[in-house]
C-alpha cells in the first residue's frame, strides 16, 4: 500500500482530516477532492486525499475562499505535472548524452593546437615527402 491507495471510507478520511463527513461530500461535489468510487458508489480516500483535505482546511482557516482554494490546488497539480515532465526530459537528455557514441572528439592540429572535430571524421594526413640535404658550403 502506498499513499495513493484509496482505502479509507468517508468517516475515517474525515476523522483523519479533522473534518465532518458532510464537508468531504461538499468538497467532492465542488471537485476539490475527488475520491474513488466503489461499485456500490461508496467513496474511498487515500492518504494523498487526506493530505489535500488538510491543506484545504489550512487555506480556509487563512481566509482563502473555496474558489481560491480550488484554483491553488489546480495550479499545484499543474506545477507537479510540469516538474514530473521536466524530470523525464532531464533523464532522457542525460541518457542520450551518455549513450551517444563519439560525443566529443578532439585532435592535434599541425601547429600543435587542439581542434574539435565532428564525430566519425578523421584528420587529413599529409603524405608529402620532404627531402633534406645538407648544403655544400664550398
Amino acid at each position: 500500500m502506498d499513499e495513493t491507495t484509496r482505502v479509507f471510507v468517508i468517516s475515517t478520511a474525515a476523522e483523519l482530516a479533522g473534518m465532518h463527513p458532510q464537508t468531504l461530500r461538499q468538497y467532492d461535489r465542488l471537485g476539490l477532492v475527488s475520491p474513488e468510487r466503489t461499485p456500490g458508489k461508496s467513496r474511498r480516500y487515500s492518504m494523498l486525499d487526506v493530505a489535500k483535505l488538510r491543506e484545504i482546511a489550512e487555506l480556509g482557516s487563512e481566509g482563502v475562499s473555496l474558489e481560491g482554494i480550488r484554483r491553488i490546488l489546480e495550479l499545484e497539480d499543474h506545477v507537479r505535472g510540469l516538474e514530473n515532465r521536466l524530470r523525464e526530459l532531464e533523464s532522457t537528455l542525460a541518457d542520450e548524452l551518455l549513450n551517444r557514441p563519439g560525443r566529443r572528439v578532439f585532435a592535434a592540429g599541425s601547429a600543435g593546437d587542439v581542434i574539435s572535430m565532428k564525430a566519425g571524421t578523421r584528420t587529413k594526413r599529409s603524405n608529402q615527402i620532404v627531402i633534406w640535404r645538407q648544403r655544400d658550403h664550398s
